[in-house]
Formats: structure tokens, sequence, C-alpha cells
């Protein structure tokens, strides 16, 4: 065996799939058995032919990580921050503007990290008791500032087991993401280790385990070595717990200072199969979703069935769901020129399912419906789902 082949592993939250250089194999998982004795029963061959230092693992499967980010500004401190863990691939659950706090809304959930910024280092004693008080009230596992250096003592003094970080927002508000990103990342890592089934994949490999999201964000850079892929465009991960979107930074007007040509955003309550409900309940409330169903010569009544036909609609319902939050139809924490993507490129379990035509007929409804617009993107299916291998090739 060469000395530079290696073993590509992503453990998706319904799937997982092995690339080798000769072959891709991908197998639905059995949620009776530790993930290790189920990949290890269907693809022991493969993976026994490697040293552990040569086999490299991404994960979804884990959920990742719940995130609550608190910040000062929309324009600033919230916007990096939510930049920041988004290409970490952290989930975040929800966003605080700081003077907004006292009406905030509770989570019910116990939450993996909290993240609070904002000010730039010249400015302190920009947070007070009501910040204390918030806290108090909602359960965290972790808790982190990467704010004004003048406030990180005060703070610390007032929260216990609080991280300290070098600010997100440097003198001329530029971004400064590497502290935060590495903070998470790491983090995430903790958070396989806490979890056996995730954590016995180190018996196969010497590498860390990075989020899937993570490392598809680390690819699209080159993603042309597999596609031929018009810019600017976006990528849609849809899987059975989330939906990912991937997209050039050309697509937004307030570009961000970075040094990530590309972004993303989850949709953690738009996946097909762990999320179906919360899936079904944001489609009753688009006031368009039901002529597209009368479109796609279904009723209301597809939402009850268990059938082939039901989850190929939901995933047709998944893509116009994104694409109207991503557009000026629903304000969400980004709006993307839709009309000057030249390609949309899809990948995950949806490949599985739907074909090219299937995508191709919602998106033109939404254009059509949403924009008042003809545009149509190509259309790209990574139906070997293995775009996620061109980073870890990448290494």
């Amino acid at each position: 065996m060469s000395n530079n082949e290696k073993l590509l592993i992503d453990v998706g939250s319904t799937y997982f799939k092995v690339s080798t250089p000769g072959k891709i194999e991908q197998h639905f998982r059995d949620f009776n058995k530790d993930i290790l004795d189920d990949l290890m029963s269907k693809c022991d061959n493969s993976i026994s032919r490697f040293n552990k230092e040569d086999v490299f693992i991404c994960s979804s499967a884990n959920g990742g990580l719940s995130t609550l980010i608190i910040g000062i500004t929309n324009s600033f401190s919230l916007k990096y921050a939510t930049n920041i863990a988004f290409n970490a691939g952290i989930n975040i659950i929800d966003t605080i503007l700081y003077q907004d706090i006292q009406d905030a809304s509770i989570p019910s959930d116990l939450i993996d990290v909290v993240i609070i910024v904002g000010g730039i280092n010249s400015l302190g004693n920009i947070f007070s008791e009501e910040l204390y008080n918030y806290l108090s009230k909602i359960q965290y596992s972790n808790i982190v500032f990467a704010g004004s250096e003048k406030d990180a003592a005060l703070i610390q003094n007032n929260i216990e087991h609080l991280i300290t970080l070098p600010n997100i927002i440097d003198s001329k508000l530029h971004i400064v993401e590497d502290h935060l990103r590495e903070y998470l990342t790491n983090l995430y890592q903790k958070d396989i280790e806490g979890k056996r089934d995730i954590k016995n994949l180190y018996s196969i490999t010497a590498n860390q385990i990075y989020p899937t999201p993570y490392i598809v964000n680390k690819t699209l850079p080159l993603i042309n070595a597999r596609f031929s892929v018009a810019n600017p465009f976006i990528l849609l991960d849809i899987g059975g717990a989330t939906t990912d979107i991937h997209y050039s930074k050309d697509l937004v007007d307030e570009n961000i200072v970075t040094e990530n040509q590309y972004d993303r955003m989850v949709f953690k309550k738009l996946g097909v199969y762990k999320s179906k409900q919360s899936l079904i309940f944001t489609a009753k409330n688009n006031e368009f979703v039901y002529e597209l169903l009368m479109h796609l010569k279904v009723t209301e009544n597809i939402f009850l069935e268990q059938s082939e036909k039901a989850t190929k609609i939901l995933m047709q319902l998944a893509i116009f769901l994104v694409l109207c939050k991503m557009s000026h139809y629903r304000q969400a924490y980004i709006n993307l020129k839709l009309l000057a993507i030249n390609s949309i490129v899809l990948t995950g379990g949806i490949t599985k399912v739907l074909l090219k035509e299937d995508v191709e007929d919602i998106v033109s409804f939404f254009y059509r419906k949403i924009l008042t617009s003809d545009h149509n993107p190509t259309t790209i299916m990574d139906t070997n789902y293995d775009i996620w291998t061109l980073a870890a090739e990448d290494n």
C-alpha cells in the first residue's frame, strides 16, 4: 500500500461512509449496535488494511454542540461569533442581543456552551447584573467570554468556570476568529470523548475526529476537482437530523473580514428523520407550502404517511424551506443574493432519495413563487456522497 493512501470515514446520524483510494462504501446505520461494532461488522476488510495514523474520521453522529450566544450588537459581536461558531461545526440554538436580555426566553434544555461577546478592547463596563441574572436561570455545561479585555476580569469574578479568550473584534472592527474557533473545535472533541459510541472510534484512528460540517466547509474551495461548479454557488447538505447550507461569501452584502472563502448556516430542526416533526411544523407554518404540495400532486395527508414517497416529499420541502429562510421572504441570520447563484450542489442523505429533476422542480418553483424570477441555477448532485473526502485528501 502507498504511504500516502488514507482511509476516510464519515459517521452521520443516519449513514456512515468509508472511503478508500479505490472505492467508497455507504451503509445505513444499525441503531441497535455500537457505532464501532456496526462499522467493523460491515467494513472490517477495508479498515483492517490501514494503520491508525492513516485513518481520518469526521462525525455528526453526536448531534454537534448546542450553543447560545449573547452579544452587544447584531452588526459586529453577534454576527462575528455566529460566523465563527457555524464554521467550527457548532449548532446555534439562539442568539441574544444584550440590550434585550431581560425579555429573552429561557432555554429549557441543557446548553453545551454559552458564548459571551461584545465591545472593543478600549471599552469597558459593558455588562452588568442583567447578564448574571439571566445566566443564573439557564443550564449550561461550558461558558466562554471573548469580548472586551477590559471586562474580562470582572466577568471572570462573577461567573464560575468561565473560560476567557482574546476578543473576537480587533480595533479596526475586523473579526479575529482563531482563538474561539479552536476552543469550539476542542470542545467538540471533548464532547466526542464523553460519548462512548464515538469515543470508541479512537481504537481505529490516531487522528482527531472533526465535526463533519467543519470538514465540508474546508472542502468547498476544492470542489471543482470533482464537479464543474460555476461560482457563486451554495451547497445544501440535507440529512437525517439537520440541514446545512454552505455558501460563497460573495453572495452576501456584508462580507466579514475573515480567511474563509465560504460560510455555513445550520438549520437543526430541518432534518428528515430525527427532526421530522419540526420540519413538518415549519412547513405547515409556511404560507406557500400548501401550494407547493398541490404542485407536487399530494395533500397534507402526506405528513402522516410512513413511505418512500413521504420521505421524498419531506426532502423536497426541506430544500424549499431552507431557500425561503435564506431569502428576503424570511429574515434569518443572513440573506443570500439568491438571484446571483449559478450552481446549487446537493449532498447528504438527500442524494440517495431525490433525482436531479426532483430538485430542479423545487428550485424552479421557489424562484418563480418567492422571487418571481425565471432564474435557473444549475443543479449538481453529489450522488456518490463523497464531497466531504476532498478536504481530508488534501491534508
